[in-house]
């Protein structure tokens, strides 16, 4: 009994240590029944608990089959109606790419470079397999019904995506170091002086601490919104959560699962386009426009319908964003080492743009994976548009982060003001080096001063 409490749970036998395609395969079945795991135990944790519960075990795990594929993107149908159900839970989302990317680099870092697409596709094989058994199982009926060849695409394709960029990840230092200084083929095109050398990974960063700012300013968002129902009374969301501690605690793990949804709505709705709960609805700062919507907590924090006064103010936070991809291109353009010269202005502003464009880019994809449809007719359009947020994004940074960096360039390298070269080249490294000396030439005359006056006074 002590020898199978302490062996690791759905390990891999060591008999399979001479089968590596078995145990990449096993590793692949492993990882989706992991994320299966945290899905089925809350649901049927609340099956067992709700006193009359009109479906059976089957339908507990139906229903929990189809909430982790709906976090895959798969489409689902729901009801007898069939209506489409396509809103991508993204916290499932973000759990399943980060087992699958963390899989995908350990068996790429065991097997080695040279079969790295062998364990990968044993993997994947896996994972795809446990979701065809999922699909099968889900299409049978219940609230939430499979959609077969869709789904099982749906889950494929993102499969192969997250365990590719493991693989990817899982490369030598050298490699990632030399794409983290290189420059885009694009700008070969440019004159020398226009081109900012070694931008690849300054622009990747910057793209995505623009990105995590957003994010942020959509967190800030929703937090500000539920701070101000539960000032106003809280009547909305009391109203929705008041049916027994079943339905309490089901509806509180939904919204949960939801919530990064939310945020990147609160993001949309910052940076100006909003999104929309229903067709022909807008939320957005300028004023909101809304019929019935369903009772669900996060919707109870939706503004009331009206012009948008002072939320317009919401508009700020992503001027505020910007301001951190302004610092990290800023400090980029003007550290340069001795052999290299500082950017030019206007490729500073040019790798301002890339960042701007990629943040862009980001905030379309989001967009889009948050939003989908919740039923048929009015409730088949809820989030904000894909590309009036990417373009909002793009825009909002270009117009902050291209003056920022500009700015901060032109700080770091004002005259009278030693350059990053200067502090850190050999110049830099001479004065650090005579002040360390005159520092330890006046703690020794210190000290044998003090030891002649002890000496006198004895």
């Amino acid at each position: 009994m002590t020898q199978l409490m302490g062996r690791p749970i759905l390990e891999v036998p060591d008999g399979l240590g001479a089968r590596p395609g078995r145990a990449d395969l096993l590793t692949g079945v492993r990882t989706a029944l992991v994320g299966l795991a945290v899905v089925g135990v809350p649901v049927l944790g609340l099956w067992v608990a709700t006193p009359y519960a009109r479906d059976g075990a089957a339908g507990a795990t139906r229903l929990a089959g189809a909430l982790w594929l709906l976090g895959h993107g798969a489409p689902v149908l729901r009801g007898g109606a069939e209506a489409p159900l396509t809103v991508t839970p993204l916290l499932l989302g973000v759990l399943a790419v980060v087992q699958l990317f963390r899989a995908g680099a350990r068996v790429a870092a065991r097997r080695g470079l040279r079969s790295r697409w062998g364990g990968p596709v044993a993997v994947w094989v896996g994972y795809c397999g446990v979701a065809v058994v999922v699909v099968v199982h889900c299409a049978g009926g219940g609230l939430f019904r499979s959609r077969v060849l869709p789904d099982v695409v749906a889950v494929g394709l993102l499969a192969a995506l997250a365990v590719g960029a493991g693989v990817r990840s899982a490369g030598t230092v050298q490699a990632r170091t030399s794409r983290e200084t290189a420059a885009w083929p694009v700008l070969d095109r440019l004159p020398v002086w226009a081109r900012p050398t070694g931008c690849a990974g300054v622009v990747r960063r910057s793209a995505l601490a623009a990105g995590a700012a957003l994010v942020a300013a959509g967190g800030v968002l929703v937090v500000a919104a539920a701070v101000s129902d539960a000032a106003a009374g809280g009547g909305r969301g009391m109203a929705v959560l008041g049916r027994g501690s079943v339905a309490l605690v089901g509806m509180v793990l939904l919204a949960a699962v939801l919530l990064p949804n939310a945020v990147v709505w609160g993001a949309a709705y910052a940076l100006g386009p909003g999104f929309a709960v229903g067709e022909g609805t807008v939320v957005a700062p300028g004023g909101t426009a809304l019929g019935p919507v369903p009772e669900f907590p996060l919707f109870a924090l939706l503004p009331e319908s009206g012009p948008g006064g002072w939320r317009l103010a919401a508009m700020l936070l992503p001027v505020l964003a910007g301001v951190v991809p302004a610092l990290l291109l800023g400090r980029a353009a003007a550290s340069r080492t001795a052999d290299e010269e500082p950017w030019h202005p206007v490729a500073t502003a040019l790798a301002a743009v890339a960042a701007a464009l990629l943040t862009g880019a980001g905030a379309a994809a989001l967009a889009w994976l948050s939003g989908g449809a919740l039923a048929g007719g009015r409730m088949a359009r809820l989030g904000p548009v894909p590309c009036w947020t990417g373009l909002a994004a793009a825009g909002w940074f270009a117009v902050v982060a291209v003056p920022g960096a500009l700015l901060v360039r032109y700080r770091v390298l004002r005259p009278g003001r030693p350059g990053p070269a200067a502090r850190t080249g050999p110049a830099g490294h001479a004065r650090r080096t005579a002040w360390l000396l005159r520092a330890r030439v006046h703690a020794a005359v210190v000290r044998l001063s003090g030891r002649a006056s002890s000496a006198e006074a004895s």
